[in-house]
């Protein structure tokens, strides 16, 4: 299958603290610290960790909204292989009429001086792509697509609620008729029922229009019915890469298996039985020796995984793990997907 995406030992570093002589930081923070991956075409691509892990980092750092430290992210939209991480500013914003971005705040992502059809139609303008009727036609075409009310579209921001201003984002990032989008958390500030709205209408826009997509989300039941793949980050790093079916049903990194247990059983009468992981998590400014996670993990070898950091390898066809007992550990996943 066509990869549309691929990102290669990626890494983002902020600078810390006052800078020696010089000009160098004393520190750095390293919310994203060598991921790799690729996503094909038409494919939903699900990133998970908790909060600090580097997933909003690293989707803004793969179109450059955040600019890399390190590494290389590569797509290929309309059959045109492009070199992300290397583009002129000039042709970076060429670029971005195919990878587009849902922020996750709708309430603070839309202008409020603007008007529903300004915010939609403002990137065709900016890219010289249509005006006058051509630009009424194509703003009324993404918002119909949407599921927005037409009739609505001179009105602004405030006058919306949570889902519709969803909506209104979304038309936003589709108007240009993108290939890729980065889709930033796009339902968890809103209500359930709301939810679920927005998670359909995704996944419709991704068959009429043929998109992909990166998902990131806490809800890790959004991520289930959402996604076709999904990456599990901890501290900057992607410690388990497979199939949403292998990673919710048998995980094989510890820290997959305590997001596992988090996700409450649908029968409401069955307990829950979570897996507790030992304080917090590190400061990304000064991780731990070897594993990053073998401060928290239970099955932890003391001379094995405070001083090597384990290597991430494929443990089976399509399936990544960073753990260096992997393969020997019998971990419990969620009863429901």
């Amino acid at each position: 299958m066509k990869t549309v995406i691929e990102v290669n030992d990626l890494k983002v570093h902020f600078p810390l603290g006052k800078r020696r002589m010089f000009g160098k930081p004393k520190s750095w923070l390293r919310a994203v610290d060598g991921v790799s991956f690729k996503i094909s075409k038409g494919e939903t691509f699900g990133l998970v960790g908790e909060s600090g892990s580097g997933k909003t980092t690293l989707g803004r750092a793969i179109i450059r909204l955040v600019e890399p430290t390190d590494g290389q992210v590569s797509g290929e939209f309309e059959g045109v292989p492009v070199n992300i991480t290397d583009l002129p500013q000039n042709e970076l914003r060429q670029q971005w009429r195919h990878m587009q971005m849902v922020f996750q705040d709708p309430y603070a992502s839309l202008n409020p001086r603007m008007t529903v059809k300004e915010i939609i139609g403002e990137s065709l303008l900016a890219n010289k792509l249509a005006s006058g009727k051509a630009l009424e036609n194509k703003v009324r075409s993404i918002a119909e697509l949407c599921r927005l009310d037409t009739q609505q579209l001179s009105r602004y921001p405030h006058a919306f609620s949570g889902g519709q201003r969803q909506r209104i984002a979304i038309a936003r990032a589709l108007v240009m008729h993108p290939e890729f989008i980065v889709a930033d958390e796009p339902v968890s500030s809103l209500d359930v029922s709301i939810q679920a709205q927005i998670l359909n209408l995704l996944k419709d826009l991704q068959q009429e229009l043929k998109l992909t997509y990166l998902f990131i989300a806490h809800d890790l039941s959004a991520v289930a019915y959402a996604c076709d793949r999904v990456a599990v980050m901890y501290l900057g790093r992607i410690v388990e890469l497979a199939s949403t079916e292998k990673i919710y049903y048998t995980p094989k990194h510890p820290y997959t298996e305590a997001l596992m247990s988090a996700i409450p059983d649908l029968d409401p009468d069955q307990p829950m039985q979570p897996v507790f992981l030992k304080g917090e998590q590190p400061n990304p400014a000064d991780p731990p020796s070897g594993c990053p996670f073998h401060p928290r993990c239970s099955y932890a070898d003391k001379d094995i995984c405070t001083n090597r950091q384990p290597e991430f390898k494929e443990l089976a066809k399509d399936w990544f793990v960073a753990c260096h007992f992997a393969q020997d550990l019998n971990l419990k996943g969620s009863k429901d997907y």
